[in-house]
């Protein structure tokens, strides 16, 4: 598997990929997702040959806050630390960011997945978090 960042987007891979894992919002309006990744601080692929296995899409200013807005992998290349690597890659780029964030379901999978990774849920550190959608 080679990790590489992504400069140049093929909307129909990213659709396929988003529509693989059922985010369905992004599916619905391909304009705003090219155009957000287009505006990203850093998106990373990881590639099985010519073939994308899964992304990893960050924004923030690099220093203060890097969120991680995006991570995902097609269905038949998860449980193979694909995410694992990819978000180590993002973490790797910025060891001196101030905040890394992300928001996520609130699964024992996924809850487990970033514990792994040294991430800590904001209510245990006795913060809260806010969105408006």
């Amino acid at each position: 598997m080679i990790v590489r960042e992504l400069t140049a987007f093929d909307p129909d891979v990213l659709l396929d990929l988003y529509a693989s894992v059922g985010w369905t919002n992004y599916t619905r309006a391909p304009e705003m997702l090219l155009k957000a990744y287009e505006n990203s601080l850093l998106t990373l692929g990881a590639y099985d040959g010519d073939k994308l296995a899964g992304v990893i899409r960050a924004v923030g200013d690099g220093f203060s806050v890097v969120l991680i807005q995006d991570i995902l992998v097609f269905p038949e290349y998860q449980g193979k630390g694909i995410g694992t690597r990819l978000l180590h890659e993002v973490m790797d780029r910025f060891p001196d960011v101030y905040q890394m964030e992300l928001m996520t379901d609130n699964t024992a999978k996924t809850v487990a997945f970033y514990r792994s990774a040294g991430f800590v849920k904001a209510d245990d550190m006795g913060c809260c978090a806010f969105m408006k959608m």
